[in-house]
């Protein structure tokens, strides 16, 4: 076996190996610690960039998969198998991308908040390496479990009454959903007697009818502990108040757990329940359509009501959320397409304001919002106005300056305008949604589709609206401006993570062809199956 192969265990192997290390060392060596977790993040960002380069070096006619890998060498379905495809690599690059960012940011202070809080940023890293990689659902459980293990700690880091009252609800709440994955694995496998998804697949459609049932209740339960974790309405109650009370980095990386509950339902709802399952074609397909569609509805009105920016931000990844779970009951190559696209654009963004919000905090007083909200309900306009006319000629400080360009980026961003890279993932999305049997052909576009379209442009038009005005009372209304001290570190992965959304841009052709042909693999489980269950073989592509 070529040692390159080995690659694919390494974004789960090295943060353990790291946390590990970093729980031998005291709490006093802060720095090192920090250094310690920095150059294994970067390596990871590395080694994860490389295996998204193998895995789109497959053929992009169909071909699912690049490399599968049994761990302990015993061929699939026995042994713990895990999978790389475009799909996966893409989930691994956004989430190292996002882990060198928040780390980033946290060195100014956060990291010093409390204990332990490089460990636990390493394990959560493995739990999510092992989540985008596993190929079974056992494991899979194993790695939402260190995932949640990480993020229990990560989220109280740092301590107050608020952190720790959002922070238990929280726990209670994954704590359940988790059982409920539990209940499912357990349904399914006594009804298939495999936990393998590929495995899974190939023996859905010879399932005897009486036991379907109870198959299909195993499912939904599954479901319904994964649309917890994406946060899907009405089971999203818990999710902006805890992201709100977070620390600004953990909220950060945090932005891309919700995704994994949608990458898990995405994954299995084409692979499981895809057109060669049978009868059971399309399970669940119209629930994940229509709450996604209440989910968008319910993010919006919540935006639009957000006074505090951490909510905001909170129910901005709801509508993150609501579209991808409509876009993924659509079942159709194009929408998933652009609903990838969506995914990354709109998970950078949403990290990168959450960093940003506890910068522009401190260049506000305390009470504005108060102050602001009570001006306005007594229609205390004219002293706006005067107000507006004293400031003009005022030369905006240069941190403030930075902090306002930053902002309104992400305004646009999350509204969807030119020239960023959230209007071309909705202009994808929106595309796919009103050429469903391709561009140009007549087709009788049904009612839910319209639906699914006002609501992603109004949910646009609501972040729009929310961010003007939080922009305005930040930045233009305050009648004393409040210089905020920042740092270096503190800027450059918010700009670092902004230009990104650039790039997307600019190369917004190659993240198209990429996303195209992850879609259509995902579509082809055939693919999939047979790779897996070829796992012995270690097969690779040719690159």
């Amino acid at each position: 076996m070529e040692w390159s192969r080995h690659l694919l265990i390494l974004p789960i192997l090295l943060p353990l190996v790291t946390g590990a290390t970093l729980l031998l060392i005291d709490e006093t060596h802060r720095t090192l610690k920090a250094l310690i977790n920095f150059a294994s993040t970067l390596l990871l960002l590395f080694v994860t960039l490389v295996l998204m380069h193998i895995a789109d070096a497959a053929p992009a006619d169909g071909a699912a998969l690049s490399w599968s890998y049994a761990v302990g060498g015993w061929p699939a379905p026995f042994a713990i198998v895990l999978v790389l495809d475009r799909l996966a690599a893409l989930m691994l690059v956004l989430t190292s991308v996002l882990a060198l960012a928040s780390l980033t940011f946290s060195m100014a202070r956060w990291h010093r908040a409390g204990p332990h809080f490089h460990t636990l940023f390493q394990f959560l890293l493995m739990g999510l390496g092992g989540a985008f990689l596993t190929g079974d659902l056992f494991n899979l459980f194993v790695f939402f479990e260190v995932v949640l293990a990480a993020s229990y700690g990560l989220l109280l880091h740092g301590g107050g009454v608020f952190r720790v009252r959002s922070g238990m609800h929280y726990i209670a709440i994954n704590l359940a959903a988790s059982l409920l994955f539990l209940v499912g694995v357990s349904l399914i496998y006594g009804v298939a007697g495999t936990l393998n998804m590929a495995d899974l697949a190939l023996r859905l459609p010879s399932v005897a009818p009486e036991d379907r049932t109870l198959l299909q209740a195993g499912a939904a339960v599954l479901g319904v502990a994964f649309l917890v974790k994406a946060g899907m309405w009405p089971l999203c109650f818990w999710l902006p108040p805890a992201y709100m009370a977070a620390a600004a980095p953990v909220a950060a990386i945090f932005a891309v757990l919700s995704k994994v509950g949608i990458y898990v339902i995405l994954r299995l709802s084409l692979l499981i329940f895809g057109s060669a399952a049978g009868e059971l074609t399309g399970f669940g397909g119209t629930v994940l359509l229509l709450g996604g569609m209440a989910t968008i509805a319910f993010g919006a009105f919540g935006v639009l009501a957000s006074q505090a920016m951490g909510r905001l931000a909170g129910y901005s990844l709801l509508v993150s959320s609501g579209t991808l779970l409509a876009a993924v009951g659509m079942g159709d190559v194009a929408v998933v397409s652009g609903a990838l696209y969506y995914l990354v654009s709109s998970t950078l963004t949403i990290a990168a304001l959450f960093m940003l919000i506890e910068l522009v905090e401190r260049a506000r007083e305390p009470g504005a919002d108060l102050l602001t909200v009570t001006m306005a309900a007594y229609g205390d306009e004219v002293d706006a106005e005067e107000d507006e006319e004293e400031e003009v000629g005022v030369m905006m400080p240069g941190a403030l300056a930075v902090l306002g360009v930053c902002f309104g980026c992400l305004a646009l961003l999350l509204a969807g305008l030119p020239p960023l890279s959230g209007f071309i993932a909705k202009f994808a999305l929106l595309t796919a949604m009103l050429n469903l049997d391709g561009l140009g052909a007549p087709t009788e576009i049904p009612a839910r589709t319209w639906i699914l379209v006002a609501l992603v442009i109004l949910s646009g038009l609501a972040a729009l609206v929310a961010m003007m005005r939080t922009g305005i009372r930040t930045f233009w209304a305050p009648l004393e401006v409040i210089v905020p001290r920042v740092r270096v570190v503190e800027v450059a992965p918010i700009v670092a993570l902004i230009g990104l959304c650039l790039a997307l841009t600019v190369e917004g052709g190659a993240m198209i062809r990429y996303t195209e042909a992850t879609a259509r693999a995902l579509h082809v489980p055939a693919d999939y199956i047979g790779g897996v269950l070829e796992a012995g073989s270690m097969k690779a592509a040719t690159p």
